[in-house]
């Protein structure tokens, strides 16, 4: 083989070379880039569902069905991070006529992030005899958009876990349309008696502060 042969053939086994390199550092790159932002992703995603748990106490991870619906509605996935109004309510009180004054306080504030949620309850025996009457007053007679949940013990030994530590931090419901304000990260609750008419300029100043 002549020299000018023996440098043309270094020549192209260099060439071959730097192609292979080129292709393996391109793979290299390419393969890293993807995993690191896979990586990225995963930790965001985690990140995100930690944030989400954090701001929702445990007494408020409860999976509750809606009223006259085969359809459960878990407090902490739907309403993490949002102040929350829950009320135990009646179909045949006095105070029934409330449930128009809370659809108005729905409608005002759901999209400043207050949820409200009414809990059906026959603890003081004036609920309606059968929960397909409860759903027709609240649905139908008042018009009610906002979260209702199936008849639930709100007082007692009975009590749902929520009223359990609504009571605790307060004062047991002493009668339908008890209502209890909720901040988002369920530390601070102001409880309201059912003669607080839900429009009452301390319960609006109270909502307003937690938006």
């Amino acid at each position: 083989m002549s020299f000018k042969q023996l440098l043309q053939t270094i020549h192209a086994g260099v060439n071959a070379n730097s192609a292979l390199f080129s292709s393996l550092a391109l793979s290299v790159v390419f393969s890293g880039g993807v995993g690191a932002s896979s990586t990225e992703t995963a930790n965001s995603n985690n990140t995100t569902a930690t944030t989400s748990s954090s701001v929702c106490p445990d007494w408020l991870n409860e999976n509750l069905r809606r009223l006259h619906s085969t359809e459960d509605v878990n407090l902490c996935k739907a309403f993490a991070g949002k102040p929350l109004l829950i009320v135990n309510t009646a179909s045949h009180c006095g105070f029934t006529y409330q449930f128009s004054d809370l659809e108005t306080l729905h409608q005002r504030y759901k999209d400043k992030g207050l949820t409200v949620i009414g809990f059906a309850s026959n603890d003081f025996r004036q609920e309606a005899g059968s929960e397909a009457k409860v759903a027709s007053i609240c649905y139908e007679n008042y018009g009610v958009t906002f979260t209702m949940i199936s008849p639930t013990s709100v007082k007692g030994t009975n009590a749902h876990p929520v009223f359990k530590k609504l009571a605790a931090q307060t004062q047991a419901p002493s009668w339908n349309f008890t209502k209890f304000l909720v901040s988002s990260d369920g530390t601070q609750i102001t409880r309201f008696d059912s003669s607080t008419a839900p429009d009452s300029p301390q319960m609006i100043s109270a909502i307003e502060a937690l938006l």
